[in-house]
């Protein structure tokens, strides 16, 4: 049996392996799990286009991934296991995988096994590619990381729920923890970190008027992305640059709250932020949104604000920088996912993978605050 990890775009994992053994970036899982399992990793570089691939590129995907599917259908058989990082790749190679051709090693039926990971799947072009290309009868496992995708899944392509397996995000907890404040910093401090479906219209309309500096480490070059993030004047207390991974560790640090500012969606934008910050164990505020109540769903995991609400952000802000002892006594990951690096529940899966007659009964799903396994009878593939 073979393992595959198929990426959507080429990163260097090595690279990132011996800056991190160096302290400069966190782990990238990936690397790990490559590791772990003696897996072949893929990624888009320069196969040939062809006008199909172009063509399918209007409905999913980009020209490249759809060229860089073509060749690795041509590569496996049904002794291995894919998994897709994401539904970029994930959609063009289970729809090659899933096609009849002379050239595979393997009859129609009888395809790889494959595993997509989905982040955001529940727009107009990905409802099309799912029903298009007949997805629902040649993915194997569909990965979700936010309860919303789970029931659009389920419930658009009517697969049962032990076809999908949510696994929460985590991050590395050797990289992003506790450390001691920046001698640089002059006053109390607000941070937010990212861009995707944030707003910061709304934090700065919660703290214009406090003293407290307002730090974003938010990038992008995409001029409507910033223009939608943020106000038209930022107020004088917050500031945006683009922070290097070091840099951005000690931010979490001098940090006396951390604020996700969302506007609402089906996906789990934002999440990273959330853990990232628990890592370093420092008090969060953050909005509540479809895509995040899994991560909310234990205590004191943060302070939660509705959606739009100024006012209940500016309080829980407030709240939080009055009282610092918070940082100490509620804040932090749960200690079920301290050591989960890679995570567990996506190891064990692939492991589990290797049955040849489908999927056996047990498969790994990691719920914040504890990982949790049941049973989940995937039926076998015929």
């Amino acid at each position: 049996m073979k393992y595959h990890l198929v990426l959507g775009r080429k990163i260097d994992l090595d690279g990132i392996d011996r800056d991190a053994k160096l302290g400069k970036c966190p782990r990238h899982v990936l690397r790990a799990l490559r590791d772990r399992l003696n897996a072949t990793v893929h990624a888009p570089d320069g196969e040939a286009i062809s006008l199909s691939d172009k063509l399918r590129s209007k409905i999913s995907s980009k020209p490249e991934h759809w060229a860089a599917a073509r060749k690795l259908s041509e590569q496996v058989s049904s002794d291995d296991v894919i998994f897709c990082t994401g539904e970029d790749i994930g959609i063009p190679l289970a729809a090659v995988c899933g096609e009849s051709s002379v050239k595979r090693s393997y009859p129609v039926g009888n395809r790889p096994k494959i595993v997509v990971y989905f982040h955001n799947i529940d727009r107009p072009r990905g409802r099309v590619a799912l029903k298009l290309f007949g997805l629902a009868d040649k993915i194997d496992l569909f990965m979700v990381n936010a309860r919303p995708q789970t029931d659009f899944l389920r419930s658009y392509l009517a697969i049962p729920e032990s076809r999908i397996l949510v696994l929460l995000e985590q991050t590395d907890t050797q990289f992003f923890t506790p450390g001691p404040v920046s001698g640089e910093k002059k006053r109390q401090t607000v941070v937010s970190v990212g861009l995707e479906k944030r707003d910061y219209r709304l934090l700065a309309a919660a703290t214009a008027d406090l003293d407290v500096d307002v730090k974003i480490s938010g990038f992008s070059k995409d001029a409507k992305a910033l223009s939608q993030a943020f106000p038209d004047t930022m107020p004088k207390n917050m500031s945006r640059k683009f922070y290097e991974w070091p840099d951005l560790v000690q931010l979490y640090r001098d940090a006396d709250v951390i604020a996700v500012c969302l506007a609402d969606s089906k996906f789990a934008a934002g999440v990273q932020v959330l853990v990232e910050a628990m890592a370093c164990k420092r008090p969060v505020v953050i909005t509540r949104t479809q895509g995040i109540v899994d991560y909310l769903a234990a205590p004191d995991i943060a302070k939660v604000v509705d959606v739009g609400d100024a006012a209940g952000l500016r309080e829980a802000i407030v709240h939080l920088v009055n009282y610092p002892h918070f940082s100490s006594s509620k804040c932090g990951l749960p200690a079920s996912l301290t050591d989960a690096f890679p995570p567990c529940g996506l190891l064990v899966l692939l492991r589990l993978c290797t049955a040849r007659t489908g999927f056996p009964p047990s498969i790994v799903s990691i719920r914040m605050p504890s990982v949790r396994m049941f049973n989940a009878a995937l039926p076998s593939r015929s």
